[in-house]
């Protein structure tokens, strides 16, 4: 965290699929401190579950991160609408799926490779508008 007790980045994910399991999307927005966009995605993943779609959104924004910051003591501020996947990644809840399990150790390992401090905070599906914009353009075909 920076002198001012700002994040250095805000991430706000998203995943959602159309059936469950259904034509299945991530979505992800990074801001910096300051709250400006500095990178958003969208991307389809096929046939997958809304959880794995939720899962796989976290797992992108934190490849983004490895790939394209300084992993030097960063913090990083995760907000979901997904309080099962927050809730898993804040070892607040059990993994009992094995899919889930899997991205849940992927996100582990990536969390290792950023040398920071990582949060995960479950938020009201309106306050997600972002992330979730980006889903439905993927899954819309449009990005």
């Amino acid at each position: 965290m920076n002198s001012t007790n700002k994040p250095d980045f805000i991430i706000f994910t998203d995943g959602g699929s159309r059936g469950n399991p259904g034509e299945a999307a991530y979505g992800f927005v990074v801001q910096d401190g300051e709250n400006e966009i500095i990178y958003q995605e969208g991307k389809r993943i096929g046939i997958n579950t809304n959880n794995v779609a939720e899962y796989s959104g976290v797992v992108a924004a934190l490849q983004w991160l490895v790939k394209n910051v300084d992993k030097d003591n960063i913090t990083v501020q995760f907000f979901l609408d997904s309080q099962l996947v927050a809730s898993q990644l804040g070892g607040l809840w059990k993994i009992k799926n094995e899919n889930l399990r899997s991205l849940f150790f992927t996100i582990k390992s990536l969390e290792e490779k950023l040398e920071g401090k990582i949060f995960y905070h479950a938020i009201p599906r309106e306050k997600n508008f972002a992330a979730d914009r980006m889903v439905n353009l993927a899954l819309d075909h449009k990005i």
